[in-house]
């Protein structure tokens, strides 16, 4: 490991150990953002598709990878075109997740989210629709709610393009959460 390498993963201990105490959701809105993802809260749908329209228009989003029904419902209404496979042209991906891990601001996949696909092929601008809900404190935690659903496949985390925790990392994937209260 380099010099570089050591200091972010020593300044993303010292940033978790300084909100050890923090509530699960300003904790994890901190280290996801520290990783270089770019955090959205939305107090409702409405909110939460102005932000949505935002982000198409600022990124030149033209073809987006999405098969959850209630979130191509979302791209319908702010017009993007979207496939349910995932396609070369796909500029981004819309999707959900398992969870939101607060510990160190990284976010759980599976087969419910990004179907067969490895999380390595999604197209370099994730947009990701979460509840509050999904926060959970660590990896344990996700991993023992996950165990208690049954049958979960493909399992996998991401974070920001900033992290170097990520094997093999992506430098030029934008992360895009949007935030929802149940």
């Amino acid at each position: 490991m380099n010099q570089p390498e050591e200091e972010t993963n020593q300044d993303l201990v010292k940033l978790g150990d300084s909100l050890k105490n923090a509530d699960l959701d300003y904790k994890f809105a901190q280290l996801f953002t520290h990783s270089g993802g770019f955090f959205n809260y939305c107090a409702d749908e409405a909110e939460a598709l102005q932000v949505l329209n935002q982000i198409t228009k600022i990124e030149n989003i033209g073809s987006v990878f999405c098969w959850d029904s209630d979130l191509k419902n979302f791209l319908n209404v702010v017009n993007v075109p979207h496939s349910e496979e995932l396609e070369l042209n796909n500029d981004a991906a819309f999707i959900t997740c398992e969870y939101l891990i607060a510990y160190d601001g990284r976010i759980m996949l599976s087969h419910n989210n990004i179907l067969h696909y490895h999380s390595s092929r999604l197209p370099e601008k994730i947009i990701l629709m979460a509840n509050v809900s999904q926060i959970v404190s660590n990896l344990s935690d996700a991993m023992g709610r996950i165990k208690r659903k049954g049958n979960i496949k493909n399992l996998t985390s991401i974070s920001g393009n900033q992290s170097k925790i990520d094997a093999p990392a992506q430098n030029n994937t934008k992360l895009f959460l949007l935030l929802l209260e149940d």
